[in-house]
């Protein structure tokens, strides 16, 4: 995982842009990090802002055929891939079928629901008109509504990026994510509740979006509760219908066998998605931000924290379409209505961009940043002040006594 910036460095290319002293307003986390935009005047926030939204200007008015072609041949792979998995495990009783079938089901949901679902939901191809690919109609195959899941992924999470108390994706409300939230004894089983988490992802996403822990302590409206909920039950069960009834009962002699490739496709897409949205937040080097620190926040503050509150993920054109081109989730973050097909293209423009600002652009493998994600899951399990090398220490200097009274009692004995 790497940061581009350095504070020498940092400090050289800030003298290259405007040097007025207009002093920007800071609101420092409890926890006493360190700014990494305190070098940034308000008039270079500003500029920033303006040179992105050029930027993603220049892409609308670039939008055309060539990205239509993209989806288009995206969607017909994907529906090509499903439909030809489906076929292959008619015969699944035969292990070489199951296997080959189990594994083109799990690419192609997880295509559906990264490359397709994601991208078409947050209204990136609505251009196109394509009454198919349209945000306000697409329904995905996932547990959660897509108009739910549209009110507190793009409404909610993408305006509040990585704000303590706003962004509910931090953490998904069962985990503590940063030194400045309080930390309770129930934080030492959230590795274990984000590793369940990652097995039932698609069913943790239906409840965080009906914000159901809200409802368990009696904050939240018991009207729109059930409305919402209700429309999840529909939901899962035209899901549980089409994998675990219909198809496995198409397959005849092979029903069982379709079953518990459909559970395991299902299963495969749940952990690689939770990891991809994990990479996309958790690593270290991502900022986050106290929830006060965006009152009054401007155009340039806006696109700063989406920026420093983002991580990228390093791999090849498949792995990029695999991840939906989340992968470059910096760029998404500054413009999430843009062609995902469009990222690849600019992030090298939008690396020059964070250099030159003195900010950093944090990106590695997929298998860094999971990684990386983990570390920080296990740390912040834990209080503050804990070390765990030096509780390790603190052990054996306690076991040590102990041993040597053994020892010696032994000998008198």
């Amino acid at each position: 995982m790497t940061a581009l910036a350095t504070p020498a460095r940092s400090a050289r290319r800030s003298s290259r842009l405007d040097t007025t002293t207009t002093e920007r307003r800071h609101v420092p986390k409890r926890s006493g990090k360190p700014d990494p935009t305190a070098h940034l005047s308000a008039a270079q926030v500003e500029a920033l802002g303006r040179e992105l939204d050029a930027l993603r200007q220049e892409v609308l008015d670039s939008r055309g055929s060539a990205d239509a072609a993209y989806i288009r041949r995206v969607i017909a792979v994907q529906r090509g891939l499903e439909l030809g998995s489906r076929a292959v495990l008619l015969f699944s009783v035969f292990p070489p079928a199951w296997l080959l079938g189990t594994a083109g089901l799990s690419v192609a949901k997880i295509i559906e629901n990264m490359e397709l679902g994601h991208n078409i939901m947050h209204g990136q191809w609505d251009w196109m008109r394509d009454p198919k690919i349209h945000s306000s109609v697409y329904e995905w195959d996932h547990a959660s509504p897509s108009a739910q899941w549209k009110r507190s992924h793009n409404e909610i999470h993408h305006t509040f990026t990585n704000v303590l108390g706003r962004d509910n994706d931090l953490g998904y409300g069962i985990m503590r994510v940063d030194e400045d939230q309080r930390w309770r004894p129930s934080n030492l089983g959230q590795p274990l509740w984000n590793l369940v988490n990652a097995l039932i992802f698609e069913y943790g996403i239906a409840a965080y979006d009906l914000e159901l822990g809200k409802q368990l302590q009696g904050r939240g409206d018991r009207e729109v509760f059930r409305r919402d909920g209700r429309q999840v039950l529909v939901k899962i069960g035209r899901q549980m219908r089409k994998d675990y009834l219909v198809h496995p009962l198409l397959s005849g002699p092979s029903v069982l066998h379709t079953l518990a490739a459909n559970v395991v496709a299902n299963l495969v897409r749940n952990v690689w998605t939770h990891s991809v949205i994990m990479c996309g937040h958790f690593p270290e080097g991502v900022e986050t931000f106290a929830k006060d620190s965006i009152d009054g926040e401007t155009r340039g503050e806006w696109y700063l924290r989406q920026m420093i509150g983002s991580a990228n993920i390093e791999g090849s054109r498949a792995v990029h379409l695999m991840i939906g081109n989340l992968s470059h989730q910096i760029e998404h973050h500054c413009f999430p209505d843009l062609p995902s097909n469009r990222y690849a293209e600019i992030a090298p423009r939008m690396r020059e961009i964070t250099a030159r600002y003195g900010l950093s652009y944090t990106t590695g493998t997929l298998p860094a940043q999971v990684a990386s994600a983990w570390k920080q899951v296990v740390r912040l399990s834990l209080p503050n002040d804990f070390s765990l090398r030096s509780a390790a220490g603190t052990l054996l200097r306690r076991a040590r006594p102990s041993r040597l009274l053994g020892r010696r009692t032994a000998s008198l004995a």
